[in-house]
């Protein structure tokens, strides 16, 4: 039995301009798209979107370990974890996992195994609103680092993996000060405690960093994932990242960073944040500023879901709406080698989205994945 709806009265934002029209589903897939109203259900003239595509959070984390000490159901941690992503507007999302643990935070390799495994039980039990996959955020000088990522090995919902370096005096925290600054007050250690801290990961990292993250890039490469390289502040870096067959920056910190990465053909990641604050929390180069160079390609929400939705709607004259959308759906999906979503044309799936930008902050009032509502 064929399965239709008709969403009318719509802006539709297309990959090259924003149409007043309407949009066939049939059967899970975009049918048909057309200019003008149509019988169906009244979308009211809120705009409607691809289905976001998130690369990179790690939000699950923090429901399923709420506490110091503490351990939620896995499962349900992710359900309410899924929630929130689907009212944010992301109908694919890649739940970024932990590989590589040297910050003492009483998470284990295990922890992590078992939101894996929740992501699995989730999408095979049909229980999550969006499409789930499994992003591996390697830390690369941490001692277990390769031994952490064995048991993904051969995991099919693995899409991406990205390799980082959190010691003293690299990438994000190219000083010692700014890496006193964070780590330091976060962890509450007295100066002592972090002078010995500060020395155990620099010794790691002289240790681990450089094979794991070779290591780590050629069962990528064989496994057919994608890898991003984190980070990444110098030519330098870039230079490592494209040797090991990195095909996305993620955050480079630096606009020499970005257009190195620009030059070696990757796409360039930036942080949701970054865009509506305006600028980077830690100091950073602005993705504003990245945007304006034509150095910005995607869009992650970071530490903020719905970051990516007031992000769409906050570039105001620097970017028409059209291409900011295409940064949270059509060039994460391009990167992560799917071929069937992130726009709105016909025979790509239904994940689509109904907002209303009235009053400073957009709303999202329905999700459809597949043609499902799920919001």
């Amino acid at each position: 039995m064929i399965s239709e709806q008709v969403l009318s009265n719509a802006r539709v934002v297309l990959a090259e301009r924003v149409i007043d029209g309407h949009v066939v589903v049939r059967d899970g897939l975009i049918a048909e798209i057309g200019m003008g109203p149509a019988k169906g259900e009244d979308l009211e003239g809120d705009f409607l979107l691809p289905g976001l595509v998130e690369l990179h959070t790690d939000h699950m984390e923090g429901h399923y370990a709420p506490r110091p000490g503490v351990r939620w159901n896995p499962m349900a941690a992710l359900q309410a974890h899924d929630a929130q992503v689907a009212a944010s507007g992301i109908t694919t999302v890649f739940d970024a996992l932990r590989i590589g643990l040297n910050t003492d935070d009483g998470m284990s390799a295990e922890d992590f195994r078992r939101l894996g495994e929740a992501i699995h039980q989730g999408m095979e039990s049909g229980r999550l609103r969006s499409e789930h996959f499994i992003h591996l955020r390697c830390e690369v000088a941490a001692p277990d680092c390769l031994d952490s990522f064995r048991p993904f090995e051969a995991d099919k919902r693995v899409k991406m993996a990205s390799l980082m370096d959190h010691s003293p005096g690299q990438r994000q925290f190219s000083t010692v000060e700014s890496y006193k600054m964070y780590y330091q007050k976060k962890k509450g250690l007295t100066d002592a405690q972090f002078e010995a801290f500060a020395a155990r990961r620099t010794r790691e990292s002289e240790e681990f960093a450089a094979p794991h993250r070779r290591a780590i890039a050629d069962l990528c490469s064989a496994a057919d994932i994608v890898l991003a390289s984190h980070d990444d502040a110098t030519i330098a870096h870039v230079e490592d990242a494209e040797a090991h067959g990195i095909r996305i920056a993620e955050f480079p910190t630096t606009l020499d960073a970005a257009r190195a990465s620009r030059a070696s053909g990757m796409s360039i990641l930036m942080g949701a944040p970054n865009v509506v604050r305006g600028g980077s929390h830690s100091g950073n180069v602005s993705a504003l500023d990245l945007a304006q160079e034509g150095l910005l390609d995607i869009l992650s929400s970071d530490y903020v879901r719905f970051s990516l939705m007031q992000a769409i709607f906050a570039f105001d004259d620097v970017i028409a709406l059209p291409e900011a959308v295409a940064m949270v759906t059509r060039h994460p999906a391009e990167a992560a080698g799917f071929a069937d979503r992130g726009t709105i044309e016909a025979g790509k799936r239904a994940d689509l989205v109904r907002v209303n930008a009235d009053g400073g902050v957009p709303m999202v009032r329905t999700v459809w994945r597949e043609g499902r509502r799920v919001i």
